[in-house]
């Protein structure tokens, strides 16, 4: 199996821990003694409402808020505190809420974007080719800008594009936001097939019956704090989750 897609060495045990968790902004504390695993070649769900801490977990994890208290430790290394190129050259990688890609510049200098840090960029030709190999049409319109793009295939420019930084864990915000729903169905194909790429996955998604679905492990997030975890398929059967999230 090719590797081109993952971080190399990564040490045994645990791909990302989160421990005791507490991070906000000015003075108030969003994140409230967050604990989690994310075990290495998984799918996690991170399910939530909107203003929850969701995507405050993301960016601090990923360096762009300091945590007030606790760990943050991916495949065993405390990175916590780090820069966040620092992060992204250690394996977290994150493809954000809306894509924000270039839309004047081509499908493959979007990607490119992606292969900045050292490790990457020495292998950003053999990343590119995998990443087309897993979007096809992709590879078709690279030279084309990428406003010229349906929503699902910007979507797919922004997953190959984190992808080109060979992440360990690969953080998807919202991929299926505005999406349609063939192209929602498409997406979450690519993403049990990047799964099956040695990857480790952390997604937060309002989609919550069928990412739960396709989770090996699920977190309910309720204003800052875990209130729920399970696999995808316990929190399926649970009551609370039913009635606040799928209306059932």
């Amino acid at each position: 199996m090719s590797e081109a897609c993952v971080a190399q060495g990564a040490p045994v045990g645990a791909a990302l821990e989160v421990a005791d968790l507490w991070a906000g902004y000015g003075e108030q504390d969003v994140l409230r003694g967050i604990d989690l695993t994310l075990e290495p070649r998984s799918i996690v769900a991170l399910i939530g409402a909107n203003g929850a801490g969701k995507s405050t977990l993301l960016r601090t994890v990923s360096g762009l808020i300091r945590p007030r208290r606790g760990e943050i430790r991916l495949g065993g290394e405390q990175i916590g505190g780090l820069a966040p190129h620092r992060i992204v050259e250690r394996g977290f990688v994150q493809s954000p809420e809306g894509k924000q890609l270039f839309s004047d510049m081509s499908i493959r200098e979007n990607l490119l974007v992606g292969a900045t840090n050292p490790r990457a960029r020495a292998r950003r030709e053999e990343t590119l080719e995998e990443v087309f190999d897993l979007f096809p049409i992709l590879r078709e319109r690279q030279a084309l800008p990428a406003s010229t793009l349906s929503g699902g295939q910007q979507q797919m420019v922004a997953v190959g594009r984190a992808l080109m930084a060979l992440p360990r864990v690969l953080a998807l915000d919202e991929p299926s936001l505005g999406l349609a729903p063939i192209m929602v169905d498409r997406l979450f194909e690519s993403i049990e097939r990047i799964k099956a790429r040695d990857l480790t996955i952390l997604i937060i998604e309002q989609n919550v019956f069928q990412v739960l679905e396709m989770a090996d492990k699920g977190y309910v997030l309720e204003n800052g704090v875990v209130t729920l975890s399970g696999t995808g398929a316990e929190l399926l059967a649970d009551d609370h989750l039913r009635a606040s999230y799928l209306g059932l």
